[in-house]
């Protein structure tokens, strides 16, 4: 979901590239392990490195990264909100896992095959944490032929369709349903999805691979789906190229980028990249790598070799802030349609497919997302 463009007010009139430095120097030191250096600590404003870490979703690596340091080098006022904002990912966190399982049981008790994306599980997975990124909602994907079955399924457990998402926009061009449930002390919120990516960016040739590929995890006592460690580093690029699309923050997504990348070895870096050519998705993956070693540090690896190429006439400044502070005024974004060219490979029959998706799927939104068609 796009973020409101008031998030970005405050940040777009501020000087904060010390912040964005600031920020980006914490994501390194928490990835370099225990025995890096400490983040040094010029003249900040908190409340800018609060936003920039809150937009993009990396406030508990910056607490982690500064809980290594001694407390006198670490800004009091800022590590009291970290600590605070962790508490409350906690919390949310937590109720997303006991959503997650009365998910689990209602689809399986319908035999319906589904895998988790993202969410707590994933960050298990990754960081060993349950909890380092706030998740609101739980993310689902099921087969085309499964959709309408799930949502049955969700509703006999008493979700129902968000009025926003019913449109043709949404379950034809997004393919993907939020259906909500409110009658708790909560709300809850699924998103249902039988697609993987929004027109605009290339879409995996083979969504249902995603299924066939899934892996089952011990969570909580119980076995759940979860995407393979290949797909979840895929499922993170095509978020990276989404919300680059959107221009909106995605460190977050980079870093788990970086987190899936890191346990790969060069020859799982080629079998990643060859199921990455098959599903289309090779130039996708290798924006994503690219944007994480912009973000985090990288060279020298199969991957980054590789992904040297993507977007090459944009600088690595550039495209740092395209990923973490996408609301700066001087930021010279490239034309969406130069991106789709690029992630299309190149290839004059793929980008021309895609780019009339695209067009057809903004003229759907033209026509089912004005306000007198929303039911």
């Amino acid at each position: 979901m796009a973020l409101p463009e008031s998030s970005y007010e405050r940040l777009r009139a501020a000087d904060c590239a010390d912040e964005v430095a600031y920020v980006q120097a914490c994501l390194r030191l928490y990835f370099a392990g225990a025995g890096a250096a400490a983040v040094s600590t010029p003249s900040l404003s908190v409340a800018n490195v609060a936003d920039i870490a809150r937009l993009n979703k990396v406030a508990t690596f910056v607490l982690k990264a500064l809980s290594r340091a001694p407390a006198q080098g670490r800004p009091a006022e800022l590590f009291h909100w970290l600590d605070t904002y962790r508490r409350r990912t906690v919390s949310m966190n937590a109720s997303c896992i006991m959503d997650s399982m009365a998910i689990h049981d209602v689809l399986r008790a319908n035999q319906i095959d589904f895998v988790f994306l993202k969410g707590p599980f994933q960050q298990l997975l990754l960081y060993d944490d349950h909890f380092m990124k706030p998740s609101g909602d739980v993310d689902i994907l099921v087969s085309p032929v499964g959709f309408f079955s799930a949502r049955d399924a969700l509703r006999s457990i008493g979700y129902e369709v968000a009025g926003k998402s019913r449109s043709v926009w949404w379950v034809r061009f997004l393919g993907e349903q939020h259906m909500t449930r409110g009658d708790g002390p909560r709300p809850s919120t699924v998103d249902l999805h039988y697609r993987l990516q929004q027109p605009g960016s290339p879409s995996p040739r083979d969504a249902d691979g995603f299924l066939r590929r899934k892996r089952q995890v011990e969570i909580a006592g119980a076995t759940v789906p979860v995407t393979s460690a290949a797909d979840t580093l895929l499922l993170s690029c095509i978020s990276v190229a989404k919300a680059l699309f959107n221009r909106e923050p995605c460190a977050g997504y980079v870093c788990d980028i970086g987190a899936s990348a890191s346990r790969l070895g060069e020859a799982d870096q080629q079998l990643v990249l060859d199921a990455a050519v098959a599903q289309g998705l090779d130039d996708t993956l290798l924006l994503g790598v690219r944007a994480a070693d912009v973000l985090l540090g990288g060279a020298g690896t199969l991957l980054s070799q590789r992904a040297t190429r993507i977007l090459s006439r944009i600088g690595n400044e550039d495209l740092l802030n395209m990923v973490i502070a996408p609301w700066l005024s001087s930021l010279r974004w490239p034309q969406r349609r130069t991106v789709l060219w690029e992630l299309c490979g190149r290839a004059p029959v793929r980008y021309l497919a895609e780019a009339g998706w695209a067009a057809s799927a903004d003229i759907s939104r033209r026509i089912f997302e004005r306000p007198g068609n929303r039911e």
